[in-house]
């Protein structure tokens, strides 16, 4: 399935809907119509568990084409947002996980030329979080080095604490994209939070894909643009800490839960590494893909 939140108009109230043929098919409206409760809300349903995807699938697949009166209506016509316009706590960043971007970080960044030995966690807070089309925020007063960065989004399903490699990819609820907008002159004694923190900071969406239609994540496309120009272009196979290791090391010590957003890291052709160096600036639109999943364009503004 490829879910979403979404409004049907500007004042209504945020819903869940999965998208089927151009159309935003609302769950729970599809779940009443047929005597089954399904929430309204993406943490909701996910916290069901898998009982969840199977349900809602089924009923998809039920009445494909027949909708009940009110449950359907066309893409074009509502405003998606983030598929987790709030998420409960910090999403995990991952830093330095493509070997092409360990070394232009290296020669721009002042990072290490070796590469990590373990993952490389950082945290973004909840209020980067922005949905489709929105803007990212340009701050003259705080950055003149906005930066873009790519990245696949794992979306956790199920608790998970001190898991094994081998067990991870079944705690997983689905995939997303994640533009990990970065303000490279933010850096604070390296320290990232402020760079990667601030609010915009987190384009997500456009929709979570759920982990049965994606059973590897490695060797996924992912591509980024600006302003139509290819900037970044790999695969998610070249990660150099996969998705099962990431889930792994966080568990650790650190619990995954229900709904936790683990953005894997990005490739090489971020602006800092680039001879002369690009940034963002207002008036700019960026566009971000991951294959079998979807593209996030923004525009850049000034605040």
């Amino acid at each position: 399935m490829r879910l979403v939140t979404y409004r049907a108009h500007p004042a209504a109230a945020a819903r869940l809907g999965a998208l089927v043929d151009e159309q935003v098919v609302d769950l729970a409206t599809l779940g009443a119509a047929a005597g089954v409760a399904l929430p309204g809300d993406m943490l909701a349903f996910i916290d069901l568990g898998p009982q969840a995807v199977r349900i809602a699938g089924d009923l998809l697949k039920e009445h494909a084409g027949r909708w009940p009166l009110a449950s359907a209506l066309p893409l074009a016509n509502v405003r998606l947002l983030a598929p987790i316009p709030r998420p409960r706590k910090n999403i995990f960043g991952i830093g330095l996980n493509y070997v092409e971007h360990v070394a232009e970080s290296s020669r721009t960044l002042d990072t290490a030329k070796e590469l990590p030995k373990q993952p490389v966690i950082f945290s973004k807070p909840p209020t980067t979080v922005i949905g489709p089309g929105e803007a990212i925020a340009h701050n003259a007063r705080l950055t003149q080095q906005l930066d873009w960065e790519v990245e696949l989004a794992v979306v956790m399903g199920t608790r998970a604490s001190r898991v094994t490699k081998e067990a991870a990819l079944s705690h997983i609820f689905g995939y997303s994209v994640m533009i990990d907008v970065s303000a490279r002159d933010c850096r604070r004694a390296g320290q990232w939070i402020y760079s990667k923190g601030q609010d915009t900071y987190g384009p997500f969406g456009p929709c979570i894909v759920t982990a049965d239609e994606i059973p590897d994540p490695h060797g996924l496309n992912l591509w980024l643009t600006v302003n139509g120009q290819m900037k970044q272009s790999s695969n998610t196979r070249h990660l150099l800490f996969d998705v099962p290791h990431l889930i792994a090391d966080i568990s650790a010590g650190i619990s995954l839960e229900p709904g936790d957003i683990i953005a894997t890291g990005t490739p090489e052709g971020v602006g800092a590494g680039r001879t002369p160096q690009e940034w963002l600036w207002p008036g700019d639109v960026v566009e971000a893909g991951v294959e079998g999943i979807g593209t996030l364009r923004h525009p850049v503004v000034a605040v």
